[in-house]
């Protein structure tokens, strides 16, 4: 199933993608739920609305086409992300591999839509990119084993993990100063429930700036897998239904590149996760 959400910032409602030969459409399922948020993911929500859309799907309205595509979860209790988790984007920036997942959190005010414009923040000047495989908890985690791991997942889509590395590496403390300025989290652009995504072993991800593309990866380069994370994220803090794990970029981003380069108004970014959908994005 393909979780997602439209309306206006402050007005969003739930839906679902549902495609009929070539043809996609959204669903307006608010009669249902009022919102994808941890209540909706603690009391088994992607199974009870499978079951809903049997017997009400056909009378479900339409979204309007025009209607703004939002995140597809409601604001989570947290977004955590991890850090130099590709073999080759921790070479491009000349950083040692980790030998344990390097944890940092990301507002949650951060987080905006598939094709919501990006901000630049007041006093920022080295605004990069970095997409990333998105990680939903579906059930809550605590001490799990890896074993248990895949259990605990609602689904997948797509967060750009955009970072002001003037704040996040040059103006002291943690890199959270660096990822959570507003509009930092684009999410999208729908969420696809666990049981529809085989594997996440070897995915593609890609991005491209005006039209050049700039990250080229895959999932086999992780050095941590999202069954790993999920664990091991759950030996330091319970994971909640709805909490977001952002799980690393591959080589590519601006500050990586000779000479570096960085977003400026008028940019547009697109990129995408094999079977998650593209998200694209203009710079403001």
């Amino acid at each position: 199933m393909k979780l997602c959400r439209f309306g206006e910032i402050g007005s969003e409602k739930p839906a679902v993608l549902v495609t009929s030969g070539s043809i996609e459409q959204r669903l307006d399922v608010s009669a249902f739920c009022t919102d994808y948020n941890e209540e909706f993911f603690n009391k088994d929500g992607v199974a009870r609305l499978t079951e809903w859309l049997l017997l009400n799907g056909a009378s479900a309205p339409s979204v309007p086409q025009t209607a703004r595509i939002a995140p597809p979860i409601a604001r989570p209790s947290k977004i955590l992300c991890v850090g130099l988790n590709y073999r080759a984007h921790a070479e491009e920036t000349s950083s040692p591999l980790p030998t344990e997942p390097m944890i940092f959190s990301k507002a949650t005010t951060a987080m905006c839509g598939a094709t919501d414009q990006i901000r630049l923040p007041r006093g920022g000047a080295k605004t990069d990119w970095e997409v990333e495989l998105a990680v939903v908890i579906g059930i809550r985690a605590s001490y799990i084993s890896l074993a248990e791991a895949s259990k605990h997942i609602a689904g997948y889509c797509i967060m750009n993990d955009i970072s002001e590395r003037a704040f996040q590496k040059e103006r002291g403390g943690q890199f959270i100063k660096g990822k959570s300025c507003d509009t930092f989290a684009p999410f999208g652009p729908y969420l696809l429930s666990s049981d529809e995504l085989a594997t996440t072993e070897d995915l593609h991800l890609w991005l491209s700036l005006n039209g050049e593309i700039c990250q080229n990866g895959s999932t086999r380069d992780m050095l941590f897998n999202v069954p790993y994370l999920v664990s091991y994220i759950s030996q330091f803090m319970t994971l909640l239904p709805g909490d977001v794990i952002s799980t690393g970029t591959p080589a590519g981003v601006g500050a990586g590149r000779s000479p570096p380069r960085f977003l400026t108004t008028g940019d547009v970014i697109e990129y995408g996760v094999e079977g998650l959908g593209i998200c694209k994005n203009s710079i403001i």
